[in-house]
């Protein structure tokens, strides 16, 4: 009885995979890169915040941006840009503006199904983020 009890441990031992990473589970790559074009209409038709854009390479921006989510994602990505405090300076950025942006990116997300749970993964990596975007 006591070799079939291990034998089942270690075929169950065996038989288990470790859980997709979240970099996984937002699709990889290309999922991210859909990810970032989702947000990147999504701020275009959104009156509160593009017009903090005005101003922005988009192309760079979206480079940057996919290279952010991948990297914090666990992606074998390496984000190149500044901090964010750096690169948020003299934009005055809301609570609200941020929440905006918050926003159009669960809408993404969902639209592409991503899980309820990768969501609120990702979101709790960027939430403390908001304050070296928010102005002072």
């Amino acid at each position: 009885m006591k070799w079939i009890f291990i034998f089942v441990l270690l075929i169950s031992g065996c038989s288990q995979q470790s859980a997709p990473s979240l970099y996984q589970q937002l699709g990889a790559e290309a999922g991210i890169e859909a990810i970032v074009d989702g947000l990147l209409y999504e701020i275009e038709h959104d009156k509160r915040i593009v017009h903090h854009f005005a101003d922005t390479d988009i192309a760079r921006f979206r480079r940057l941006l996919a290279e952010q989510l991948c990297q914090l994602s666990g992606g074998p990505c390496v984000y190149t840009g500044g901090t964010m405090q750096e690169s948020h300076t003299g934009f005055n950025i809301s609570l609200a503006d941020y929440d905006a942006l918050v926003e159009g990116l669960i809408s993404v997300m969902q639209r592409q199904n991503i899980s309820i749970a990768a969501q609120n993964q990702l979101l709790a990596l960027l939430a403390p983020m908001y304050k070296d975007v928010s102005y002072r």
